[in-house]
């Protein structure tokens, strides 16, 4: 088995390096598709694809890291630890399940330490019809000037507006307007784009390839950001279906003990989004019966998880910016999404490999 530390990385580049060598170690080929702009440390950029099971199977199981960058470094580290965990391996051949390791999803934004990708695009928020209108967030457009304010950081003024429409409206509707994903302003925070995005178009790429003839498909997609630090909240993803919750409630509650939430019911740490991942699934693989979990680790406080992202943009908005503040705002971003200490690692490989289990008992049920 390999260490716990030893399976998360510090940065990009390291990460994907382990994450190939432990695919060739499992014995598993691995493809590449490489993103068209190099990395922070000049570095080659992809999304590594690596599979174990035929690819005939009928049940497949995909675990994805990265779809928000910086989030990498947690979702690569349970990946590389499962690559090296021959428990889990056999756990998975012999229930006849294939496993799909998807890592970095959105490579860019975990080279530069930015959730968004190179296009300044949340990706979880890009998954929408682009022929349709474009979803609209009026809450938004109406404390943009709040977010991402003219000098950072935010003048006294500035954070008494927020704390008023804290106060008045509740945190949860800050959070919402915020977070809940925005079509109309390119350089603000959470926008879901304009067209479908490198990542949007290469993972329908790869579920088309190893999901186009499943009939049972699981996802389980990993990140942070939100919660009590080194809790696992599985988040329920896919359509307002009360067949399929039902379904995912009944592979991954635990007994209680880890109960799965759901955005659509107000159980869920998060507000309700639109354009997010699963849609790629529901609609590359039609012929599958889908059930899908983000599992959602926390680090700070959601307050210092936002304060990090709007300054993240805000620096971004300025390249004029002293060197100095960028560095801190830098380390502020790593510090809201990633945790670096072992016992928190721990928690999240403990979790994650949990729900991994839970997930092929779930497939082959």
């Amino acid at each position: 088995m390999m260490g716990i530390r030893d399976a998360f990385s510090t940065s990009y580049a390291k990460a994907r390096v382990k994450f190939l060598e432990a695919a060739v170690l499992a014995g598993l080929q691995v493809e590449s598709h490489n993103h068209p702009e190099d990395g922070a440390e000049d570095e080659t950029l992809a999304m590594d694809v690596a599979r174990a099971g035929v690819l005939d199977a009928e049940r497949l199981l995909i675990v994805s890291s990265a779809c928000h960058g910086i989030e990498g470094y947690c979702g690569s580290g349970v990946q590389v630890y499962a690559l090296h965990d021959e428990e889990w391996l056999q756990k998975a051949r012999d229930a006849g399940v294939a496993v799909l390791y998807v890592h970095a999803l959105n490579p860019h934004g975990f080279s530069y330490g930015r959730r968004v990708t190179h296009e300044n695009v949340d990706l979880n928020r890009n998954f929408i019809d682009f022929n349709q209108p474009l979803p609209t967030n009026p809450a938004y457009d109406e404390v943009q000037d709040l977010i991402l304010p003219a000098q950072w950081p935010p003048t006294p003024a500035v954070q008494q507006a927020i704390d008023r429409y804290i106060a008045e409206r509740g945190q949860r509707a800050w959070q919402g307007a915020v977070g809940q994903g925005q079509y109309q302003h390119p350089t603000g925070v959470f926008f879901g784009g304009h067209a479908p995005t490198w990542s949007n178009r290469t993972i329908r790429q790869v579920l088309r390839k190893h999901g186009g003839q499943v009939r049972q498909l699981a996802w389980i997609d990993i990140h942070t950001g939100l919660g009590p630090n080194g809790y696992g909240e599985r988040i329920f993803t896919g359509p307002n279906d009360a067949q399929m919750l039902a379904r995912a409630r009944r592979w991954w509650d635990g007994g209680g003990a880890t109960p799965v939430t759901s955005l659509d019911d107000g159980s869920s740490s998060s507000p309700p989004l639109t354009g997010l991942l699963w849609n790629s699934a529901v609609q590359e693989c039609p012929q599958a019966e889908f059930t899908g979990i983000a599992l959602e680790y926390g680090t700070v406080p959601v307050l210092e998880t936002t304060g990090a992202i709007r300054a993240d943009h805000w620096v971004h908005n300025h390249p004029d910016a002293p060197s100095a503040q960028r560095v801190a705002i830098h380390q502020q971003m790593r510090a809201a999404f990633y945790d670096e200490r072992e016992a928190w690692m721990a928690q999240i490989v403990s979790q994650a490999r949990q729900a991994m289990f839970q997930a092929v008992d779930g497939l082959s049920a």
